[in-house]
């Protein structure tokens, strides 16, 4: 006997659009985990483009006549992270910081960032670039604090604000709206001869290894809707069955 496909009925027919009324719910569930870090990146310029520093500013010794950024925003991954606005050329910069023997001079492009990205009730200073002389072997974060004081770092060496911006937090985790869900993030580690040193790039799997995982480690509304849209598949299979028999 050859069954035709027709119309979903009764206990069919509910499950279908119990699915259907779901989906945008699941939609809605993923878009609400996206979430991103708020932090100071750090970048090198490699002619006239900006590059992501493979080394943190007090491990990283730049040579006279280069240009370095930093840029406060929030991103989600060091591949996404805005890069430093607005001039990034050292004869300008430096134009009016003469060469010294025994010194060397750096040029630092310095973005407070957007309105958007700042923390709740503080507002971004002006961007401002900065030429730095400093000695032959002084790191970068050296270079920044001759300019840009005062500087706040967390216990763990990650870069929380450039000339007192942003008065709290560091690389705090934020929800997709913008919304602070969780402190305590750290930085993956670059590797030198004196072990780790962070780079400014919150890792959400650290926050995780150490118990912080910026939310309150309940089950997520995601997690409810998956187990249910399980059990809906389940019990619409085995309807089909009893049916079918």
């Amino acid at each position: 006997m050859i069954r035709r496909a027709g119309r979903v009925g009764g206990p069919g027919r509910a499950v279908v659009l119990f699915l259907t009324a779901l989906l945008p719910l699941l939609a809605g569930a993923g878009q609400a985990q996206a979430a991103g870090y708020r932090y100071w990146s750090f970048w090198d310029l490699d002619g006239d483009r900006w590059t992501y520093a493979t080394q943190g500013p007090s491990v990283a010794r730049p040579a006279d006549g280069d240009v370095q950024g930093f840029r406060f925003a929030v991103s989600e991954e060091s591949d996404d992270s805005a890069q430093p606005r607005g001039a990034a050329d050292f004869a300008g910069i430096c134009a009016k910081t003469p060469a010294k023997d025994g010194s060397k001079r750096v040029a630092l492009v310095i973005d407070f960032g957007t309105a958007e990205d700042a923390p709740s009730g503080e507002t971004p200073p002006a961007n401002r670039t900065a030429c730095a002389r400093v000695a032959p072997d002084a790191s970068t974060a050296e270079a920044l604090a001759s300019v840009a004081e005062p500087l706040r770092y967390d216990n763990s060496a990650l870069l929380c604000a450039i000339a007192g911006y942003p008065e709290r937090g560091c690389g705090e985790q934020v929800s997709g709206t913008g919304t602070e869900s969780g402190t305590g993030a750290s930085a993956p580690g670059k590797e030198t001869e004196g072990g780790s040193e962070k780079t400014g790039s919150p890792d959400s799997s650290d926050s995780s290894a150490s118990g912080e995982s910026g939310d309150d480690g309940g089950p997520s509304l995601g997690l409810f809707a998956g187990v249910a849209v399980v059990a809906l598949l389940g019990a619409a299979a085995f309807w089909q069955v009893r049916r079918r028999g």
